[in-house]
C-alpha cells in the first residue's frame, strides 16, 4: 500500500482542480489523510451495512426482507443521482469548508437512521447521509493522486480505497455482529461517531485554501468526453454484479448454504479480507499494467460468480467463492479510478464524483436485481446474474482501454 511518507516524497500536481488541497499534505499528511480515510470508512460502512442487517431490519418494521433491502437501494441511488449535483453546486466553495459541512450532514443522516421510528424514516436517513458521499469521496481522492508521480497513481487511489475496504473486513461484520447482539441501531450510532472523529482530524489539518480556480463549466466539459463516458458505463454496468450478490449474501450463506450467526460473521470478516487484500493487490498491479489487471479481474468475476450456484450449497465451496469474491470486489476500483483521472485530467472531480455514483449506481441495480430474483425464489442463482454484468464489463473495459487519453 501507499504508505502517507512516500505520498510526500513525490509531490507532483496532477490539475488544477487538486491545486488547492495539495499544501494541505505538505502540512499535516499522516492527519489529513487520515481523516478522510475514516470518512471513507465511515461512508463504506454505513452503505454495505444494511446488507448485514436485512433480518434484523424486516423483523423490526415488519416488511418483507426484499423491502428491507430498499436501504441498500435508496443509498446508493442517491449517491449515483445526487452525488454529481452537489458535487457541480459546490464546485466553486472553498475544500476545507464543504469537507466539513459534507462530513457533518453524513453523521446526521446516520444518526437519523439509528434513530428512525418507522422504515420511511429510515429511508430519509440514508437519502441524507448518502447525498454526501460522492463529494466527499472525490475531494479525497484528488487530493491524493495530486501529490504522487503518475505511475504510482493506482497506489495513491488504493491508499484512500482502503477505507471502503477496511469497511467491509471489520465495519460490516462488526456492525452484524453488533446488531444481533445489542440491535441494528447501535451500529449506526457507532459510524456516525467514528465520522465525527475523521472530521475533527480533518478540520485540525487542512488549511483554508481559495475556492478551485476552475467552476462547473470545466468539470462539465471534461465528463463529456467519449473515454470519460466509457469509463463511467464500465464502472455502472461492470460492476453491478457486485450488487447483485453482496446485498443477499447473508440470506444466501444462511438459506442455501447452511451457516448460522457466528460463521456468518466469519464469512463475512473473510469476504471484507479479501476485499482488502483485493484492493492492494490491484492498486499494484494497476500501476504495474493497467489494462492487463481490469481485463484479469473482471474475466476472473465472471468465472467466479458462474460457479457460485454451484458453490452455495456446498459449505467448504461456499467459503472458497466468498472468499474469492471479496477479493474480485474491490479489485477493480483503483484500476477503473486510474483509467478515469487519466481521460479526466484538467478537471477531475466531478468526473471522479460521477463514477463514485456510477460505483453505487452498480450496487443499486444489482440490489434492485437481486431482490427480484429473491422474491422469485432464485436466490441460489443470483451469481448467474452477476456473472452477466461482469461480462458486460469486461468487454467495455475492453473498449475504453483502446481509447487514447487526451
Amino acid at each position: 500500500m501507499l504508505t502517507v511518507s512516500s505520498m510526500t516524497q513525490n509531490q507532483v500536481r496532477s490539475g488544477p482542480s487538486a491545486g488547492p488541497a495539495a499544501p494541505a499534505l505538505a502540512r499535516h499528511p499522516s492527519i489529513l489523510l487520515g481523516g478522510f480515510i475514516l470518512l471513507v470508512f465511515c461512508t463504506g460502512t454505513a452503505e454495505f451495512l444494511v446488507s448485514g442487517l436485512l433480518p434484523q431490519l424486516s423483523a423490526d418494521f415488519d416488511v418483507s426482507v426484499p423491502v428491507a433491502g430498499q436501504a441498500a437501494t435508496a443509498y446508493a441511488l442517491t449517491v449515483a443521482l445526487g452525488g454529481p449535483l452537489v458535487t457541480i453546486a459546490t464546485a466553486r466553495l472553498p475544500r476545507k469548508g464543504l469537507v466539513l459541512a459534507l462530513s457533518v450532514l453524513f453523521g446526521l443522516g446516520t444518526l437519523l437512521s439509528a434513530l428512525a421510528p418507522s422504515f420511511p424514516l429510515l429511508l430519509a436517513g440514508r437519502v441524507v447521509a448518502a447525498s454526501a458521499q460522492a463529494t466527499l469521496f472525490a475531494i479525497a481522492l484528488v487530493v491524493a493522486t495530486s501529490v504522487v508521480s503518475p505511475d504510482r497513481a493506482g497506489r495513491a487511489v488504493a491508499a484512500v480505497t482502503s477505507g471502503l475496504t477496511v469497511a467491509t473486513v471489520l465495519g460490516v461484520p462488526l456492525g452484524q455482529y453488533a446488531g444481533q447482539a445489542t440491535g441494528w441501531r447501535v451500529p449506526f450510532v457507532v459510524v456516525a461517531i467514528v465520522a465525527a472523529a475523521g472530521t475533527v482530524l480533518i478540520a485540525s489539518a487542512m488549511p483554508r485554501t481559495a475556492a478551485p480556480a476552475k467552476g462547473a463549466l470545466a468539470e462539465l466539459a471534461v465528463l463529456r468526453r467519449g473515454p470519460v463516458l466509457l469509463s463511467l458505463a464500465t464502472t455502472a454496468v461492470g460492476c453491478a454484479g457486485v450488487g447483485v450478490v453482496f446485498t443477499y449474501l447473508v440470506p444466501l450463506l444462511t438459506d442455501v448454504s447452511g451457516f448460522t450467526g457466528g460463521a456468518v460473521t466469519a464469512l463475512l470478516f473473510a469476504y471484507g479480507v479479501g476485499g482488502f487484500t483485493g484492493n492492494v493487490l490491484a492498486g499494484r498491479l494497476a500501476d504495474a499494467s493497467l489494462g492487463a489487471t481490469l481485463r484479469g479481474v473482471f474475466a476472473a468475476t465472471v468465472v467466479v460468480m458462474a460457479l457460485l450456484p454451484l458453490a452455495a450449497p456446498v459449505p467448504w465451496a461456499a467459503v472458497l467463492a466468498v472468499g474469492a469474491l471479496g477479493v474480485l470486489s474491490t479489485a477493480t476500483i483503483a484500476p477503473l479510478q486510474t483509467v478515469l483521472l487519466r481521460h479526466a485530467e484538467g478537471a477531475p472531480t466531478l468526473s471522479v464524483a460521477v463514477n463514485v455514483g456510477a460505483f453505487n449506481l452498480a450496487n443499486a441495480l444489482g440490489a434492485a436485481l437481486g431482490g427480484i430474483s429473491v422474491g422469485a425464489g432464485l436466490l441460489r442463482f443470483n451469481g448467474l446474474f452477476g456473472a452477466v454484468f461482469a461480462l458486460a464489463g469486461l468487454l467495455l473495459a475492453g473498449a475504453v482501454l483502446r481509447r487514447r487519453v487526451r
